[in-house]
C-alpha cells in the first residue's frame, strides 16, 4: 500500500486529506510542523510526501532541503501543497525537488488525489488505489 505523509499545520486541511486519502485506500500519517514531519519521513519510509510551505518550527523549504539531502529520503516525490501565491517561493521549491506544486485554493481534494495517483504511477506505484504493483 501507498503510503502519504501529509506535512501540514492547519489542522481542518490536514484532517480533510487525511480522510479522502484514507477512503481512497492509501495509508496515510501526518504531522503539524517541519520538524515532526522530518522525523516521520525518515523513519516512516513514506511513497510520497504532501508538504505545505509554511510550518511552524522549521519551513516547509527547510524540510525539503533536508528531504533532498538525506540518502533515505532523497527519492522520495515530495508535492507542495500550499496557499503562497509567491512565485519566488514555488520557483525555489521546484528547483529544489519538489515534483508538483498545488495551490489549495485551485484544486479540490478529487482533484489532488488524481494528482498524486498519477506521480505514484510514474514512481512505481498503481494508480488505481494505494495499493503497489
Amino acid at each position: 500500500m501507498a503510503k502519504i505523509l501529509i506535512i501540514e499545520d492547519d489542522p481542518l486541511v490536514s484532517r480533510m486529506h487525511q480522510k479522502i486519502f484514507a477512503f481512497e485506500k492509501f495509508d496515510v500519517d501526518t504531522a503539524s510542523n517541519g520538524e515532526e514531519g522530518l522525523e516521520k519521513a525518515k523513519s516512516g519510509n513514506p511513497s510520497l510526501i504532501l508538504l505545505d510551505l509554511m510550518l511552524p518550527k522549521m519551513s516547509g523549504l527547510e524540510v525539503l532541503d533536508q528531504l533532498k539531502a538525506e540518502p533515505k529520503t532523497k527519492k522520495i516525490p515530495v508535492v507542495i501543497l500550499t496557499n503562497l501565491s509567491d512565485q519566488h517561493e514555488t520557483d525555489l521549491a521546484s528547483a529544489k525537488g519538489a515534483v508538483k506544486i498545488i495551490h489549495k485554493s485551485e484544486s479540490d481534494p478529487k482533484q489532488i488525489v488524481e494528482i498524486i495517483r498519477k506521480i505514484l504511477q510514474e514512481n512505481g506505484h498503481s494508480g488505481i488505489s494505494g495499493q503497489e504493483k
